[in-house]
């Protein structure tokens, strides 16, 4: 059965594309869009109390396929492929192409060249950004936004070290569906890390467990090693070393650095133990 969080089909409507494969009443071609805004929720129900699902990031491209006239639209992300209902008010008609992205946690976009001037809002690591000049140590981009160059990087430009990444956001509160330093989820956590990296990686730590790096087996556990991934059913953490993780948790409410051991322990008192380690 095709995943629904990856599948734009409903028994409604469907995308054209799907046409022959799923059974709708009728499928439309969709409607390319972008992210306008900061942050976007995307959610399971096109109300502002459905369940958050993930985050579409600004500048990030989206296909949409039905609006219900009531503030939300319905649509497919194109970078990991997830669907859900996002606010219409945070969409927009795709424009320039990106040139740029956020490689700092946050940034502030400033109107005009004064780190003095009041910020007109703050984006988040790896959105996306078309730069049209430069102005002294500012990008300028499309909107007239003036962006500190030091927080940003080409599109082909990775980071070295993902787990590195994904330390920088220790302290990050948890948040379902969270995906940047406002707020964080553990599979999040890993996406933004690996995207970070330059690695491809879906949304949930199950899509994650299916299909990112190779099982180890129990002798190649030992020891762990940088860069490991640790999955619970519903959970996943990043190994920094033979004795400790980095995860977004909710017993913490934070991301957190703590020792693995401690970690297996606390996590099978709760009622989960580990199903699966894999690496990249």
């Amino acid at each position: 059965m095709d995943d629904p969080r990856l599948t734009p089909a409903r028994g409604d409507l469907a995308a054209k594309h799907l046409e022959g494969k799923v059974k709708a009443e009728r499928f439309v071609a969709g409607e390319a869009c972008e992210v306008i805004e900061a942050i976007a929720p995307v959610r399971r129900g096109p109300t502002s109390d459905a369940e958050l699902m993930t985050q579409a990031l600004n500048g990030e491209p989206v296909t949409i396929y039905d609006r219900n006239g009531e503030g939300w639209a319905w649509g497919q992300l194109e970078t990991d492929g997830y669907v859900g209902w996002l606010p219409d008010a945070a969409l927009g008609k795709t424009g320039a192409a990106p040139t740029h992205k956020i490689a700092a946690l946050r940034t502030f976009a400033f109107p005009g060249p004064s780190i003095k001037l009041p910020p007109v809002e703050t984006l988040v690591m790896l959105s996306l950004v078309s730069v049209v000049r430069e102005d002294g140590p500012f990008a300028v981009t499309r909107e007239g936004w003036h962006l500190p160059k030091q927080h940003l990087a080409g599109l082909a430009e990775y980071a070295p070290d993902f787990v590195a990444v994904a330390e920088r956001f220790v302290g990050t509160p948890y948040l379902w569906g969270g995906k940047s330093s406002f707020g964080i989820d553990c599979s999040g956590l890993v996406q933004i890390a690996l995207n970070a990296a330059g690695i491809a990686c879906p949304r949930d730590s199950d899509m994650q467990q299916a299909t990112t790096g190779r099982v180890l087996g129990l002798a190649e556990q030992q020891p762990l090693k940088r860069g490991d991934l640790i999955f619970w059913n519903g959970h996943v953490a990043i190994v920094r070393d033979a004795e400790t993780i980095v995860h977004a948790n909710a017993h913490h409410m934070a991301t957190v650095i703590e020792n693995t051991a401690d970690a297996i322990t606390r996590i099978r008192a709760a009622g989960s133990d580990v199903v699966a380690v894999k690496r990249l």
